[in-house]
Parts: structure tokens; sequence; C-alpha cells
């Protein structure tokens, strides 16, 4: 396909595993213990997805607890060994693990309990933390804040887990878990914790269940995510709020020069024209573009999905390939004067912005906090000041599709859900992602059950109740998959 292209991505895209005999599913107590035990699988699920583990409030942090705590017995129950809840200076994080499968691979799976804040509550159309079961497209939906956003998708491997280990009392290769309460915000403590305990976490390939796949019957595998550079870009101009009639004409407003700086960093095609930000933007290879162009997805979903009349950007490349393979940089916010209901006749003394910058492979977030900062130095007038404070910084994460590990995934997303996955690239990031590729050495699948309407971050947030069964039985094909590399 295009892995000469991804050579230089460390040893991660090189790992030869033993080729085993086959270890499949076939007929059988496996299969009858999935359906024997689905409606016990989901009321489970609901009793996780009612622990309100909202990550960024203080008056959650007994909730968190109380969710990590629940996630030990669940783990325990379903067979796994040496579990514990890891508790530090933030939310406590989970780890289990299975060890018994002598020459085997050893899979490394991450999940998060903690969730998004619900606001605005009001557009819930039943309560966040009260799962309810609504009928969709193609199938039922299970409503609760966690449930795609990684609830669902976590619970699905830890029943596919429970599965093999009650019916056949092992598992094809050897498995950990590491499960964090901190991915909304920030994932502090599993970073420091994986650069502590690389030996303890070594493993062949880690298994991430967060993403989305493109409908209930078209699973895709996400074979990159986007890093990014974010922060706040302050204007200040007189020491306090002028009155615009007696000041107005002489004083250059704030918010007047923060549009201004902004404006200077696109061109009328939507291209970032900082000077230096697409040095290291790798050429998209013939044979990728080639694949990407096979995924059902572009201009006429992303306008369903909108609401927009027309598409913006570099129309060089297609919509999918600036999504994934271009890197951007948007305005996330804007603050400044008088906002309130009425009219109040201000020059304000200072106005920020949010920026954010998602970045692809080889661009590093520190560099590109340079250029940008060089770029708002040179185009600020004297008649202002401007400062730029950095807030966050992730590299990009790339995955060789050639790799035996992806290609298990395929196999088993086909034997799942009847169809073959299509690769595709994320414009969005998983910190732990980066984490895990570069300290670890350890091959990252992407191997999710969410769709793109399921509401992440949002009001009425669900998941698809059919995708979650499909992804528990695609878990247990991976892991035999796997095994057979």
């Amino acid at each position: 396909m295009f892995s000469e292209d991804l050579s230089g991505r460390k040893a991660v895209f090189k790992r030869d595993l033993k080729r085993t005999e086959g270890y499949h599913m076939g007929g059988s107590e496996l299969e009858k213990y999935l359906e024997e035990n689905r409606e016990r699988h989901l009321e489970e699920l609901k009793d996780f997805l009612r622990i309100p583990s909202i990550s960024a409030l203080e008056e959650n942090a007994g909730d968190m607890l109380n969710a990590a705590q629940w996630l030990e017995k669940h783990l325990a129950a379903a067979g796994m060994e040496n579990v514990e809840v890891i508790e530090g200076e933030g939310h406590p994080m989970v780890y289990a693990q299975w060890l018994h499968a002598p020459n085997r691979p050893t899979m490394l799976v991450y999940g998060h309990y903690d969730v998004q804040p619900v606001d605005p509550l009001e557009r819930w159309e039943s309560p966040p933390f009260e799962p309810t079961v609504r009928k969709g497209n193609d199938g039922e939906d299970l409503y609760a804040r966690g449930s795609s956003d990684d609830k669902g998708q976590l619970f699905a491997i830890i029943k596919a887990v429970e599965a093999l280990i009650k019916t056949r009392e092992k598992i094809p290769v050897n498995i950990k878990f590491l499960v964090e309460g901190e991915e909304e915000v920030g994932s502090r403590s599993i970073i420091e914790y994986t650069r502590q305990n690389q030996g303890s976490l070594d493993a062949d390939v880690t298994l991430i269940s967060d993403t989305a796949i493109l409908s209930p019957k078209q699973p895709c595998i996400t074979y990159g995510l986007r890093g990014i550079w974010a922060g706040e870009l302050i204007v200040r101009g007189p020491d306090t709020d002028l009155h615009s009639g007696l000041y107005g004409g002489v004083i250059h407003n704030p918010v007047q020069a923060l549009a201004e700086i902004i404006s200077s960093m696109h061109d009328d095609r939507g291209r970032v024209i900082i000077e230096g930000f697409h040095d290291d933007v790798r050429d998209i290879p013939v044979p990728e573009r080639k694949m990407l162009s096979q995924v059902p997805y572009g201009e006429k979903e992303i306008k369903q999905e909108s609401g927009v009349g027309e598409l913006y950007g570099d129309p060089v490349y297609t919509p999918l390939e600036r999504i994934g393979a271009q890197p951007t940089l948007e305005i996330n916010g804007i603050r400044g004067g008088f906002s309130g209901t009425g009219f109040k006749t201000v020059i304000p003394a200072e106005a920020s912005a949010k920026i954010s910058c998602r970045l692809v492979p080889e661009q590093d977030p520190e560099h590109i906090g340079r250029l940008l900062r060089k770029h708002i130095d040179r185009v600020t007038p004297p008649t202002v000041t401007a400062e730029l404070k950095p807030f966050a910084g992730m590299k990009a994460a790339l995955v060789d599709p050639e790799l035996p590990e992806i290609q298990a995934a395929v196999r088993a997303y086909k034997r799942s859900f009847g169809t073959e996955p299509v690769f595709t690239l994320s414009g969005g990031g998983i910190p732990v992602a980066t984490l895990f590729l570069e300290e670890l050495d350890s091959p990252v699948i992407l191997m999710g059950f969410g769709l793109p309407d399921d509401n992440l971050h949002a009001p009425n947030e669900k998941i698809h109740i059919p995708n979650f069964y499909r992804g528990i039985r695609a878990a247990v094909y991976f892991m035999e998959e796997l095994r057979d590399i």
C-alpha cells in the first residue's frame, strides 16, 4: 500500500509476532453465552452510565472514585487478575491483567471512564445520567452521557473478555487494561504513570475503542489522528475601557486589532499562511489518496451533519484530506467589549481569542507555537500589544495500515459487521495514542464502535445498541485474529 512513506515512524510499525494456528469462535458455547447474556450486559452498562463521573467538576470527585471502583469490581468479575484502583493526585486509574497465554502476543486495552459536563441540561430529551432506550435508525439507541464516549465502547471490550474466560477459561492472547479518569481534562495522571511504568505496561499491541465507524453497516479503521497546539491570543490597548464617542478615531480598538491579526493568518482559500507552517507537512502518497477516496464520506455528508450550504477550505484537497491529512488553524472563541443585552458604547481595554492548530505527522507543536508567536509579533500594529499564552500541545499519531495487527482488526470487523472496513483519518486526537506510540513502542489499533451522530460532548449523547453487541463480538474476533498473526 504505502508503508514506505511511514518507514520513519519508529520500530512500532515493524513488529514480528509468531504466527499460530487458528482459534475461532465457531458456533458455539461462546456465541450461546453472548446471546443469553445480552440483556444483562446492557443493564450493567446502564448501571455504569448512571455514575456521573464528570472529571472537570470538583463536586463529582466522589463519583469518579465510585466509577473506578465499579470498574474494578466488574473487571474482577470478568475474570481479570491483579485488578487495582490506582490513586494519586488526580482522578484514579484502574489496572487489570490476565497473562496466561505463553508465547502469545500481549494486548494493552486503553479506555476512560470520565465524561464531559452535561450543559446545556435543558437540551437533553431525557436525564443525562438516567440511561434511556429510544428507537433509532436500524435499531435502538441508548441515550446517556458517556454512552459512546467512552463507557459503552470500553465496556464492550470487558464483556468480550468475560465471555472468553467464562466459556473457555482462557483468552487467545495476554491482556492488560489501563483505564483512566482524566481523558476529558488532559490525561495528566496517565501520562506520568505510563512514563514511569513502561515495563509493566509493555505490550505488542494497544487497542483503543474510542472512535467512530461510518454507519451501523460500514465499519472503518482510523489509522491517523491529528495533533494539536492550543492557546490564547490577548490584545491590549488602553489601560481601561473608554467612551467610544470621546476616544473613537484616536484609539485603536483592541477588538478591531484582534480581528486584523486573526484575518492575517489565512488566505482567501482558507489555507494557513503563517510562514513555515506547512514546511513539515508530508505529501499524501498517491496510493493513500486512492485509499481515502474509497471512504463513503465527503462533501454531502459534511453538509448534512453541519447544516452549512457550502464547504470551506483549500480546494486542492478533498474534504476528507483536509480533515485528516492537512493542518488547520481555528478560532474557537472571541471575547472583548460589551456583549450583554442592550448597548454600551465603549472601546474595550482588551480582547482575546482562543486558537487551536490541528497538526499532522512530523509537525511539532512547540515549533508551531513559535511560528505563530513570530507571525503575531510581525503583524501586530504599534497601537496595541499582543500576548500569546500556550495551553496544550500534542503530536499527531499515524499507523501503517499494512501492519499485521491492523489487518487482524480488518478481519475482525468483517466477521462481526459482515462488511470489510475502510481506512480513514481523523481530524481529532487522542492524547494517549501518541503517548503509547512514543513511550511504549506499541502499535495503536483504533477500533471503535461509535457513530458520527452519537453527539459526543453534546446533549443527547447515545450509543447504537446493535453496535454495542457487534463491538463485543468484534473484540472477541480481534483477540482470535491477533493470536493468528
